[in-house]
């Protein structure tokens, strides 16, 4: 859960777009070519900065400086080597479990620690930073913006729900839409060629390119992956041909790579002690129940309901996929201003108001209706004030079908209340460890003799080995995972 709240209703009727002047054509500073462009690169820089600003608030940095300022390192190198070498370049490490990695227009580029921790070298991540690179030096955000995508750019985070319940809901707009951009395989080719070059222009072994893409692959199709799948992936389109253009580009080669570098236990030694999978110290489920034990509170959810601890939001939609509630901080006011400046909001039409407590804590309430572009939604929104922050929870259904949902937004709601589960409240994210192996030893003599907290199929492929009886030479370093929470049941 995020450490602060959109206005709910401002970003679910509009997506703060950056008014775009059409500038004609301009000349793709890596092909050479010219193409369709509505946007300078003035605009370019200025909706990066503004998206950027979004991410760090939404999701936030890994706080470790140190290896803030390995990726920001590595990243640089490549990036002023480049044909954009002049962009306010920026790199760095989200606190997100999510195997990923996205750049926005102007130079500001990201990886999560979920990516960090699911790779094993520095030529790996130079080859996945450089990747990202390319599709700025290429401007395909740009172009995809000049071709199609305007009315969809926003400045908040993507929406975690289903498209139908974004129409629904008219949350199509909402979202950091430009983080999100479909690139088309072409694009996709010529971010991968440019960033195998900037790579191997820094003398990184860019065999490692393909390892990658073996990994994300292998997580993708991993049962059970503990959250963790690549959204990579789904954001980057991974056709089948992407390792095998990647080993022909190898095969064409005109240099030997027996000079180049991997650093390998460089890079690992970045990762120890890195925390991995979600991090239950930020939100997590039990059954219906969320729980969050650094801001100390819990809330049940209706029973059935798909719910998603999201980068901005804590979110439960029906099962009908017609109804969500979602729960955000909602800054210091007081729940009777917090509720007033919601249901003054332009487009807002109130309904009935209270004031009373949930669970001995402040609390204001009021229902509302609004229009938005896909139709009329009704819904109930409750503002509760405790331990120095106010929390909003707003739910909302299409119009003639609040009556059906009221008592599931109403209990819900009501659900709000102190976290006192010692367990809970003591609960440790996962973290990776690093060990020498003492002798060559297979996978799963490794995790006999090292207990991981992952499963041994999870071990497998964040150590690139490909089975659980592959041996793994004498002092190799070796990831394992260790603590964490444990799934009820």
């Amino acid at each position: 859960m995020p450490r602060c709240l959109a206005a709910p209703i401002s970003t679910l009727l509009l997506a703060g777009a950056l008014a775009l002047v059409p500038s004609g054509c301009a000349r793709n500073p890596v092909t050479g070519k010219n193409e369709l462009s509505l946007v300078s690169e003035s605009q370019e820089i200025e909706m990066g900065k503004q998206s950027a600003q979004q991410v760090e608030q939404s999701i936030g940095f890994y706080a470790d400086p140190q290896i803030q300022a390995y990726v920001s390192q590595i990243g640089m190198k490549m990036a002023k080597a480049s044909e954009r070498p002049n962009l306010p370049w920026e790199f760095h490490v989200v606190n997100d479990a999510s195997v990923n990695a996205f750049a926005l227009p102007g130079g500001f580029i990201y990886v999560t620690r979920g990516l960090m921790t699911a790779i094993n070298d520095e030529a790996e991540l130079a080859t996945v930073v450089g990747h990202e690179i390319g599709h700025v030096t290429n401007r395909h955000s740009v172009q995809q913006i000049s071709k199609s995508q305007v009315a969809q750019l926003g400045l908040g985070l993507g929406s975690i729900l289903s498209s139908d319940v974004a129409r629904v809901a008219g949350l199509a707009s909402q979202g950091l839409s430009v983080l999100f951009l479909k690139y088309s395989r072409d694009a996709e080719n010529q971010a991968d060629k440019a960033g195998f070059r900037y790579a191997l222009n820094q003398n990184y072994d860019v065999r490692e390119m393909a390892s990658v893409f073996q990994t994300l692959d292998r997580i993708s199709s991993l049962e059970g992956g503990g959250g963790r799948l690549p959204e990579w992936l789904a954001t980057h389109p991974n056709p089948g041909t992407r390792i095998q253009n990647t080993e022909a580009r190898l095969d064409t080669l005109s240099r030997s790579l027996s000079n180049t570098v991997a650093n390998r236990d460089v890079y690992l030694q970045h990762v120890q002690n890195m925390a991995y999978g979600e991090d239950p110290r930020q939100g997590f489920f039990e059954g219906g129940t969320f729980y969050h034990p650094d801001l100390r509170f819990q809330l049940t959810f209706p029973q059935g309901w798909k719910t998603q601890n999201g980068a901005d939001a804590v979110v439960a939609v029906s099962p009908q996929q017609d109804a969500i509630i979602q729960l955000s901080l909602a800054g210091k006011a007081s729940p009777q201003e917090a509720a007033q400046q919601f249901l003054s909001q332009q487009g807002i039409q109130p309904g009935n108001t209270s004031s009373s407590s949930v669970n001995g804590l402040p609390a204001a309430s009021g229902y509302f209706q609004a229009q938005t572009e896909q139709g009329t939604i009704q819904g109930l929104v409750t503002f509760v004030s405790y331990n120095g922050n106010t929390f909003g929870m707003l739910a909302y259904t299409p119009q003639g079908k609040l009556t059906t949902y009221d008592g599931a937004f109403r209990q819900a709601m009501g659900s709000f209340s102190q976290l006192q589960n010692q367990a809970a409240l003591s609960v440790k994210p996962a973290r990776v460890e690093l060990v020498k192996l003492p002798r060559e030893m297979t996978l799963e003599q490794f995790n006999a003799q090292y207990p991981s907290s992952i499963s041994i199929e999870e071990l497998a492929i964040i150590n690139e080995v490909e089975s659980p009886s592959t041996a793994i030479p004498q002092g190799r370093m070796v990831k394992r995972v260790t603590g964490g929470r444990k799934p009820a049941g």
